[in-house]
């Protein structure tokens, strides 16, 4: 998609801050010292304890070059390179051909209204928003961090001190929900697989970096599998009937990042954007 690049004047953030090097006594090592990311996935209650500060993978080598072309250069800073960003950040239909386009028009039209000068203005990164997910899940410069416990696991964000709860205590989802940023989620395991249903979202997020929309009616489907120490597997199925003709999956991994923490992260602070913005 041509104009992405234009869109990734909304999202840059200052490189993240965080502890540094706070040796975890539970994370397995090798010889050498260095965390095991190999090792096996820990276990707590028979089954994988999802716990830790994740980061999306990086995308692969020339991936984005091939798919977006050079320009994402122009964006590329110390600490902070485009080229490396999860293509799903920066496109969540990367996958598909534009003659597989499955869009309404009512998302075409909010899209285009996006990738159009100035669009980026309404990028929840933008306006110091949350991210929401899937966005906040596929995030490459910001890292979250699970906390798992029998009957509740929660998400924390770093992008603007952002939190979800899943709970799985055998609750089901509200029948009217309040609109969100992040929705209400509930979780249940299927073997090793943790799996988390979410709605309630509001229709002022982002799927992406892009700016493909949402609407109130998006539900999504999260599917979480640690294959070992220091990798997941992360399948997103997102179902918007107002915006897409049909629900779509996209497969991404998560890496875990050893021996460090979130740290408070406050968008607004010594902001310069806003005064750009015009009218709220």
């Amino acid at each position: 998609m041509k104009p992405i690049a234009a869109f990734l004047l909304g999202i840059c953030a200052p490189l993240t801050a965080q502890w540094l090097n706070y040796p975890d006594r539970h994370t397995p090592r090798t010889k050498n010292g260095k965390p095991n990311l190999a090792a096996p996935a820990p276990r707590v209650n028979g089954k994988p304890d999802l716990s830790g500060v994740w980061q999306a993978a990086y995308a692969l080598s020339g991936e984005n070059d091939r798919l977006f072309g050079k320009r994402l250069e122009t964006f590329t800073v110390p600490g902070d390179d485009p080229r490396t960003f999860s293509k799903y950040f920066l496109n969540i239909l990367a996958d598909f051909a534009p003659e597989e386009a499955i869009m309404r028009p009512e998302a075409a039209a909010l899209l285009r209204k996006h990738i159009e000068p100035g669009g980026n203005t309404e990028s929840p990164s933008t306006r110091c928003v949350p991210q929401g997910i899937p966005r906040g899940d596929l995030d490459n410069y910001l890292p979250f961090k699970i906390v798992q416990h029998p009957g509740l696991t929660l998400v924390l964000y770093e992008q603007s001190n952002t939190f979800r709860q899943i709970y799985a205590d055998g609750r089901k989802l509200p029948v009217e929900p309040q609109p969100t940023w992040m929705g209400y989620s509930v979780g249940k395991w299927e073997g090793d697989t943790f799996v988390v249903d979410s709605l309630g979202f509001n229709d002022r997020g982002w799927l992406d970096a892009t700016g493909h929309p949402q609407s109130e009616q998006m539900r999504i489907n999260e599917r979480f599998h640690r294959r070992d120490f220091g990798h997941m597997d992360l399948e997103l199925t997102i179902d918007d009937p107002e915006m897409y003709t049909r629900p779509f999956t996209v497969k991404a991994t998560e890496v875990l990042v050893p021996d460090t923490d979130l740290l408070e992260y406050v968008c607004a602070e010594n902001e310069r954007d806003r005064i750009h913005l015009g009218a709220p």
